[in-house]
C-alpha cells in the first residue's frame, strides 16, 4: 500500500505555459503529488490550456471529453483546467463540463494547492480574478533549485501591445516586470543546483522594466545575468520587434553568454496587413532590425511567427510575406492560419479570407519553409558546433543538445557528458535536426 498521489499535466501552447506547468508540479509536491507521464494512473489531471488559436482551444474540449469516462471509472480522480481557456471561461467551464473539479486562471497559480485540497473534499471551484500589479510582484512563482541542465525563468507577465488578432492581454493581463533582485536570486540558486542555461520568459521580454519605476532595462538585466559565475548560456523569448532597442542589439555583440538566436515574430510582410494587425512597425523597420542583429552577431539564427489569411490579406500582401521570409532567411518559422478570437479587434474586421484560400497560402508557405530549413541544416555539415548536452535522445543510443544558435544536434557519446558543452563535428543535416560526431582534442 502507498499514499503516493500521482499528477498528470498536459500542456498546450507557449513556453510560458510550459514554465507554468513546471511550477504547478512544484506547488503540488507539497500536497504529496508526484508527476507521472501516464494519465491512466493519475489521481489528479490538469490541462494547462492555450486560447491563442481556435484549434488549441478545441483540443482542450476534446481532451475534457475523453477524460469523462476515466472520471466515471476511477473514484476520487480529480480534473482541473488552468491557463488561458480557464481565464477566459471561468465559472462557465464548470457549467459546461459537470465532471470538472477546478478551474484556475493565469493569475491564480498560488491558489492551486488550496483549491486541490478543497476538491479532494468534494468542493468545485473556479478562481480567475486578475490581481493588481503590486500584489503580482510577490506572487511570481519561482523555480525549484532541483538541478537540471536548462531552466525557464519568468521575468515578466502580461502584454500591453493589443495586437488586433491577439487575446493574450485579455487572458494574461497587463505587463508586470518581476523584481530584478528576485530574478537574480532564482538564477543563482539554479546555477548552484547545476543549471547551465536559462531562458528568460515573458509575453514581451524586451519591454521588461519599461513600466516599472526604478527597474533596470532588459538589456541591463541581460548584462547582470551574464556576470553570474557558473552560468554558461542565456536565451530569451518572446520579443516584440517594436521594443527592440539599440542597447539590446549591442548585447548580442558584447555578451558571449547570450546565445546567437532570437525569436522575432514578424507575423506578416505587408505594411497594410501589419497596420491592420496593430503591430507598431513597418516591413522596412523590421528588416532593418534583422540587418542590425546580423551585423551584431554574424551567424545569428532568427526564428519567427507568420499568420496567413488575416482579414483583408490580398494575394499581393501574401507575396510580400513570402519575400520577407526569404529575405530574412529564417532558421525556423512557426506558421498559423488566422483564426478569429472573440473579443479581439480583428474579429470586427471585414475582408474574411475563404478557408480554402487560406489553406492554399499556408501550404505554399510550408513548402518554401521545408526547402529553406533543409538547406539551412545542410549548410552546417562540415562545421564544428559547441553543443550543450541536455540528455539521451529518444533513440536511446545517442545524446542530444543544442548549439548556440538553438539547432538540435544528436551524436553518439558517453551519457556522462550530459550537462557539459561538447564540440561536435556536424556530419548530416536533416529536416529538423543535425547529426554529428564528438570532436576529441
Amino acid at each position: 500500500m502507498t499514499n503516493e498521489k500521482l499528477l498528470y499535466i498536459e500542456t498546450f501552447g507557449c513556453q510560458m505555459n510550459v514554465s507554468d506547468s513546471e511550477k504547478i508540479a512544484s506547488l503540488l509536491k507539497g500536497l504529496g503529488y508526484t508527476s507521472t507521464d501516464d494519465s491512466s494512473r493519475a489521481d489528479l489531471i490538469i490541462l494547462n490550456t492555450c486560447s491563442v488559436r481556435a484549434k488549441a482551444e478545441e483540443k482542450v474540449y476534446g481532451h475534457l471529453g475523453s477524460f469523462k469516462g476515466m472520471k466515471r471509472e476511477k473514484k476520487g480522480l480529480l480534473l482541473g483546467v488552468g491557463g488561458c481557456v480557464a481565464q477566459q471561461e471561468g465559472e462557465r467551464l464548470l457549467k459546461k463540463v459537470p465532471w470538472l473539479d477546478l478551474v484556475f486562471g493565469t493569475h491564480n497559480l498560488h491558489l492551486l494547492p488550496e483549491m486541490v485540497r478543497a476538491a479532494e473534499h468534494g468542493e468545485r471551484r473556479a478562481e480567475v480574478q486578475f490581481i493588481d500589479s503590486d500584489t503580482r510582484l510577490d506572487l511570481f512563482p519561482g523555480g525549484e533549485a532541483d538541478g537540471g541542465i536548462t531552466r525557464f525563468v519568468t521575468v515578466m507577465q502580461g502584454c500591453d501591445n493589443f495586437c488586433s488578432y491577439c487575446i493574450v492581454p485579455y487572458v494574461r493581463g497587463r505587463e508586470v516586470s518581476r523584481r530584478s533582485s528576485d530574478i537574480f536570486a532564482e538564477i543563482c540558486s539554479a546555477v548552484a543546483a547545476g543549471v547551465k542555461e536559462v531562458t528568460l520568459l515573458g509575453q514581451n521580454v524586451n519591454s521588461y522594466g519599461l513600466n516599472a519605476d526604478g527597474e533596470i532595462s532588459f538589456a541591463e538585466l541581460l548584462r547582470r545575468i551574464a556576470a553570474i559565475d557558473g552560468l554558461e548560456r542565456i536565451r530569451f523569448t518572446t520579443s516584440h520587434p517594436k521594443d527592440i532597442s539599440r542597447e539590446l542589439i549591442a548585447c548580442f555583440a558584447e555578451l558571449p553568454k547570450l546565445c546567437g538566436h532570437i525569436h522575432l515574430p514578424a507575423q506578416a510582410g505587408s505594411d497594410a496587413v501589419l497596420a491592420r494587425m496593430n503591430r507598431g512597425y513597418t516591413r522596412r523597420q523590421y528588416l532593418g532590425m534583422v540587418s542590425d542583429l546580423k551585423r551584431a552577431r554574424p551567424g545569428i539564427q532568427i526564428t519567427g511567427d507568420i499568420i496567413v489569411g488575416f482579414p483583408g490579406e490580398t494575394e499581393e500582401d501574401f507575396e510580400q510575406t513570402l519575400s520577407l521570409v526569404e529575405e530574412v532567411d529564417y532558421a525556423d518559422l512557426f506558421t498559423f492560419i488566422y483564426s478569429e478570437r472573440p473579443g479581439t479587434k480583428a474579429a470586427e474586421l471585414s475582408g474574411a479570407i475563404p478557408r480554402k484560400e487560406k489553406q492554399q497560402r499556408f501550404d505554399r508557405l510550408q513548402e518554401l519553409l521545408r526547402v529553406m530549413t533543409r538547406r539551412r541544416n545542410e549548410s552546417f555539415v562540415g562545421t564544428r558546433q559547441k553543443v550543450l548536452v541536455e540528455g539521451v535522445s529518444k533513440r536511446g543510443d545517442q545524446l542530444f543538445g543544442r548549439t548556440d544558435g538553438n539547432r538540435v544536434v544528436n551524436f553518439p557519446a558517453d551519457p556522462a557528458l550530459v550537462g557539459e558543452i561538447a564540440e561536435v563535428a556536424i556530419t548530416f543535416g536533416y529536416q529538423n535536426s543535425l547529426l554529428g560526431e564528438r570532436v576529441h582534442d
